[in-house]
């Protein structure tokens, strides 16, 4: 039977008795239809999950019993981040569904010049909190347990900027100090990801930056290049960008973090 998941942040699973919001709730009586008793399970965001019984509703919040604390392990070792030129219509949507399912700590869109969206103040406002809800039905989904980290779009400066790693290592794209892994996934070629990921630990923070449909520009990929990314190629095929994102997403998780792993570790 498939489990019956809730989302509460920590400060609503204190002591014996896990609260849902108001949201939760409407979905777990008037969407799932559970009635007193009932099994449920509740994870806060933060990597606990809690096996409990649904006991009643006060002030329009369910309140579930917990019965017992979740001791396997569902969350990837690797904090990897998947920094996605902006797409149209659903392309967006569905990665982050994926690449939540697919384990990845954080998602940072991004604004390129070729990018087929651009968004006001407003407009991101409303697909940012679009894409977080996406984000946790994802979690509910695949058993994770802590909650993706959805920046807002930005430019690929901006990001960079906040993300500069430290040129401690004379390895491109690795730094000692930060131990950040900058991979660029380019139609224009490099290295074979294999040979790229077999120097990048599971300790290594790793950010795989996809571009849009219409390609990186000049300036981006030198700015990049001055960052010390690494390019890397998936292949002579050109791929779409939402399918470049789970290619390497998979390929990345396969080789260092954990969907490669047999059993509970």
């Amino acid at each position: 039977m498939t489990r019956r998941r809730f989302y509460a942040a920590p400060v609503d699973t204190e002591g014996a008795v896990a609260t849902l919001s108001a949201d939760e709730t409407h979905h777990l009586m008037h969407v799932l239809r559970m009635t007193p008793g009932d099994e449920a399970f509740v994870f806060d965001g933060c990597g606990k999950e809690y096996r409990c019984s649904f006991r009643s509703v006060k002030d329009g919040r369910a309140r579930l019993e917990i019965v017992d604390a979740l001791s396997d392990e569902v969350e990837s070792p690797l904090q990897l981040t998947l920094a996605q030129a902006l797409a149209k219509g659903e392309k967006f949507d569905f990665i982050i569904q994926k690449a939540t399912e697919l384990g990845v700590s954080r998602i940072a869109p991004l604004v390129t010049r070729y990018a087929d969206l651009k968004l006001d103040e407003q407009q991101t406002t409303k697909r940012v909190d679009r894409w977080r809800r996406i984000s946790l039905e994802a979690l509910k989904q695949c058993g994770r347990r802590k909650l993706v980290e959805i920046m807002p779009p930005g430019t690929l400066r901006e990001f960079l900027s906040a993300n500069e790693p430290s040129r401690a290592n004379n390895s491109p794209g690795i730094s000692r100090q930060t131990q950040r892994a900058l991979l660029l996934f380019s139609e224009r070629g490099g290295l074979a990801v294999t040979d790229t990921l077999a120097e990048i630990s599971e300790s290594c923070e790793v950010v795989a930056l996809v571009g849009p449909e219409g390609g990186w520009s000049d300036d981006e990929l030198e700015l990049l290049k001055e960052c010390g990314s690494k390019a890397v190629t998936l292949g002579p095929r050109v791929l779409r960008t939402e399918t470049a994102a789970l290619v390497a997403i998979t390929l990345i998780q396969h080789a260092i973090g954990d969907l490669s792993v047999r059993g509970n570790r």
